[in-house]
């Protein structure tokens, strides 16, 4: 074996039990440096006389938050081949959990993925009540790779195992004490000299001990198994069908129940090896850093500047949206008051916010007592008398540009002086918002999705006045709500909106043509995302839309697709999802179903529009599909990185990803993009521009990278507009 790096301490107490300390700070995840360190303590504990049994306990109140990510979806020889089988067989399974002395796991803070799995192979498990337990690889496009597959079935029993496992589910210590993953609670200052006893205890009334590999009474009878398992299959399927790693491990827990946890554990291993080189792993892991990469926003939070206190917080706009924020901020502890115009409107968000918190408590995710507690924080209110002591306010008014000047103009006078201006506005250009206020340097835009109190994304829009101090104030904000933020410049649809405002037109500019509404929408889904263009425009609200697209038929006027469907919808008293009529019809639950009518409104947009219809656009095939819808995104985005409007292309990811719901496992539009190729991508739009005109034509940016044969995204250069 290569020499060995010091990743663990071994001491020996008078009691005769040996304590390995897992030292990797600061989340002692667990390398092959720290397994060989591991491996060799152990090896020396169980020679030395004076050890009776061991403890292996992390350092910091961490017990080990996985493997290193950053040896995922790397390149994998010869030699990691071997490494594999070594840690899975030889060092987890024939060494740590075959040792002739019993070692039992002490486990506070995290314990997964490889962490989990060290514990899995000890003979007892001791945590604290608030440890965090979980087999988390299949979020980063693998699987189990340390005998997870086989053990934790055998101690949990299958369906709890494969929900866990699937679900990349983590459970408090004291969930996992109901299941039987830990064998007891203790508390923080106890825990090592409880796991003491219990290792002492093992040594003196429980020999022989049954290793969790060869347990079998938590385990269904193998046609039960079989069943259970195809139900998991069929689940996968349902639930990823674009993803071939969970089907992976599901055979590999499977081969571990037919042929015996032996052949499991090989089984396991080789997949193992096989999954980190695959795309869906690269993209997966790509996405976990891009994700990390939010935090870091150059020239703001390198600064010396602490966030100030933000203790109340105003939201205007009881509406959907509105209600939605103040649900957010509800739950991340903040006083909120909700503003409405009337009190029928004020009375309707009000209990929106209330219906939103239920539905909470009902799923689990608040106590009753919370749910008391945050109601308890809520104020309804019809004018600006208690906005003399707010810290932050948020518009959520109707899309309405000369409204939201007012609502600032307003909030100038009644505010106090530190007080943040935040617009959620998805289009608006916010210099058009705050021109008519002094206090343009407490502006700024918190872009939320609906339904925002799910949504994890909060685009934040800084304007050129916008003072870093009011950014970082609300930096810290979007942590306390548990946001991902993501800083960009300010124009019109700023990143999000704007690079997805051509998905929706080239869909409508298809069909116009020729193409097929519910063959398009199909095409998208089957792609990985929540819902085709169609169906989001239903969901959305024609209204929306309109005056949505209104800011981009104005500022980009050269570009658009301008199409007269959803107007001549809007004339029939269409309006989408809240009509229970749009593209689809819609039943009392909501329950979308194809609507023979569309075809009318779509013949006399094309007769409005003058365009020929081309016969071949019936026939697209649902790659085809993709490529015309997402290729002008893409461009898009490339606009966007050109213009600095983004600090960096994985932001971009990162947006496309939380935001419009682009599929993970794809790693983001930019990181498609480039997976796809540049070249690739320019031709087919230079090649559609000539039968479409300019709203497919490649931008210079994509035209130059293409040329060159670069990714997408390489540029050092920090965001000019920002």
């Amino acid at each position: 074996m290569e020499k060995t790096i010091k990743k663990t301490v071994l001491e020996v107490g008078a009691d005769g039990v040996g304590i390995i300390t897992i030292v990797n700070p600061p989340l002692n995840l667990v390398s092959v440096d720290v397994f060989l360190s591991l491996k060799k303590s152990i090896e020396e504990a169980v020679q030395r006389d004076d050890v009776k049994a061991l403890v292996i306990i992390g350092s910091q109140n961490k017990f080990s938050a996985g493997a290193d990510v950053t040896t995922f979806g790397k390149s994998q020889g010869k030699k990691a081949h071997t490494e594999l089988g070594f840690l899975s067989i030889e060092f987890v399974t024939d060494t740590l959990e075959a040792a002739r002395k019993p070692i039992v796991a002490a486990i506070d803070g995290p314990a997964f993925g490889g962490g989990l799995e060290i514990a899995l192979a000890c003979h007892t498990r001791i945590s604290t009540s608030a440890a965090q337990l979980g087999l988390t690889e299949l979020q980063y496009g693998i699987l189990p790779g340390l005998g997870g597959t086989q053990r934790l079935p055998r101690l949990v029993g299958l369906p709890k195992a494969l929900e866990m496992i699937m679900m990349s589910k983590r459970l408090s210590g004291k969930d996992a004490l109901k299941l039987g993953l830990v064998d007891a609670i203790a508390p923080r200052d106890k825990l090592l000299s409880v796991a003491r006893h219990w290792a002492l205890d093992i040594v003196d009334y429980r020999r022989p001990w049954v290793v969790s590999l060869y347990k079998n009474d938590r385990l269904e009878p193998l046609a039960e198994a079989r069943i259970i398992l195809n139900l998991a299959r069929s689940q996968a399927r349902e639930r990823t069908p674009n993803l071939t790693h969970p089907l992976v491990c599901i055979d590999v827990i499977e081969e571990g129940i037919v042929a015996g946890p032996r052949s499991g554990l090989w089984k396991e291993a080789e997949a193992l090896l096989q999954l980190r080189q695959s795309d869906t792993c690269k993209a997966l892991v790509h996405f976990f850093f891009a994700q990390r990469a939010t935090l870091k926003i150059p020239g703001v939070t390198d600064m010396v500047l602490s966030p100030r206190n933000i203790n109340k917080v105003a939201i205007l706009g009881g509406g959907l949206m509105g209600s939605g924020i103040a649900t957010a901020f509800l739950l991340g502890n903040y006083h909120v008051i909700l503003k409405e115009v009337d009190h029928h409107l004020l009375s309707a968000g009000l209990d929106r916010v209330k219906a939103n918190l239920q539905s909470h408590a009902k799923k689990g995710k608040i106590t009753k007592d919370k749910l008391e507690t945050v109601l308890s924080l809520l104020k309804g209110v019809l004018d600006y008398d208690s906005f003399k002591d707010v810290d932050l306010v948020i518009e959520a008014v109707l899309e309405d540009v000369s409204l939201k000047q007012q609502v600032f103009a307003d909030l100038e006078k009644y505010c106090p002086q530190h007080c943040i201006f935040a617009s959620n506005t998805s289009s608006i250009n916010l210099d058009k918002i705050g021109e008519k206020t002094k206090c343009q340097n407490r502006i700024l835009g918190a872009h939320f999705f609906s339904p925002a109190q799910f949504m994890p994304l909060l685009e934040i829009i800084r304007t050129e006045r916008t003072s870093l101090q009011v950014l970082v104030d609300l930096l810290n904000v979007s942590k306390k709500i548990k946001k991902t933020a993501v800083v960009v410049g300010n124009c019109t649809g700023f990143a999000v909106n704007r690079m997805f405002f051509p998905f929706s037109q080239a869909a409508t500019l298809l069909i116009e043509r020729g193409a097929d509404i519910y063959q398009i929408d199909q095409a998208i889904t089957n792609f990985g995302m929540p819902m085709g263009p169609f169906r989001l425009a239903d969901l959305v609200g024609f209204r929306v839309a309109i005056a949505s697209g209104s800011q981009y038929i104005e500022k980009f006027p050269e570009r658009v697709y301008k199409s007269y469907l959803i107007p001549l919808m809007l004339e029939d008293k269409r309006e989408g999802q809240s009509t229970r009529k749009g593209f689809y019809l819609y039943d009392e639950k909501r329950k979308a179903s194809p609507d023979p009518e569309i075809v009318k409104f779509v013949e006399k947009a094309r007769i409005i529009s003058q365009v020929i219809v081309n016969p071949q656009l019936s026939r697209l095939s649902a790659g085809e599909i993709v490529e015309m819808l997402f290729f002008p995104v893409v461009n898009e985005a490339c606009r966007i990185l050109a213009e600095g409007v983004a600090i960096r292309a994985s932001d971009l990811d990162i947006a496309s990803v939380l935001g419009r719901g682009f599929p993970a496992y794809r790693g983001g539009i930019i990181f498609w993009g480039n997976f796809i190729g540049s070249r690739y991508i320019c031709s087919r739009l230079e090649d559609w521009s000539k039968v479409y005109g300019k709203f497919f034509e490649p931008c210079p940016y994509l035209v130059e990278h293409a040329m060159n044969e670069t990714p997408l995204g390489t540029e050092t250069k920090h965001a000019s507009r920002l």
